[in-house]
């Protein structure tokens, strides 16, 4: 069975163990997933699952993306994502659950960054800002001068300072699951979850092991 889920993050909460101690959890709503599409070598050129999630209405797709769906008689799903497998023991049109994953198993979450607009150095990379006396009232914030005079007369790209901060694709790793409930196609992850409420998020099996 294919180690892997694509969900919607539903946001955090705490669940108590059996001896009463409390954890932080994210909730994420995992499945269930169809295989729409097997990849093989010998076809592709690599081995990878693809796999669909979110069903909605028809009108929101493409007809090229309806007519790969009904290959497999599946429903519209409007996300599609690969996962990259060696042996894809799936066939296509399968289901996939949250049963795939058991409590204790740790997981690698991708999801995108929340996104925070122009932002200034001090609160993009932590500069430390310039000195607060010495009749200093307009620049405690500032990156600073930079670059140089003759060589190299500009500064070097990929320099820190100040620009867009966030909605950057970010995966936390080695994360433990607290909770699969089947019933509700949910999963509890212990601790913080990469992006806002509703986000889409996928779940991998941790490469850490």
């Amino acid at each position: 069975m294919i180690k892997g889920l694509i969900g919607k993050k539903i946001g955090m909460t705490q669940i108590f163990d059996s001896e009463g101690r409390s954890k932080v959890v994210t909730l994420i709503e995992a499945g269930p997933c169809y295989v729409t599409q097997v990849r093989l070598p010998e076809k592709d050129g690599y081995s990878a699952v693809q796999m669909g999630f979110d069903e909605t209405k028809p009108k929101r797709l493409t007809s090229g993306q309806l007519g790969h769906l009904k290959r497999n008689n599946l429903p519209p799903l409007r996300f599609l994502r690969e996962f990259r497998v060696k042996n894809p023991s799936v066939k296509e049109g399968d289901a996939i659950t949250v049963n795939t994953f058991a409590v204790g198993e740790h997981v690698d979450v991708t999801g995108t960054s929340k996104g925070k607009g122009f932002a200034g150095a001090v609160k993009r990379y932590h500069f430390q800002g310039g000195p607060k006396t010495h009749g200093q009232s307009d620049r405690n914030r500032a990156p600073g001068s930079r670059g140089s005079t003759t060589t190299p007369g500009r500064v070097y790209k990929g320099a820190r300072g100040p620009g867009h901060m966030g909605s950057d694709q970010v995966t936390a790793q080695n994360i433990q699951i607290e909770l699969v409930d089947p019933e509700r196609n949910l999963l509890g992850l212990n601790g913080a979850v990469p992006g806002p409420k509703g986000s889409l998020v996928v779940i991998k099996e941790t490469r850490k092991q």
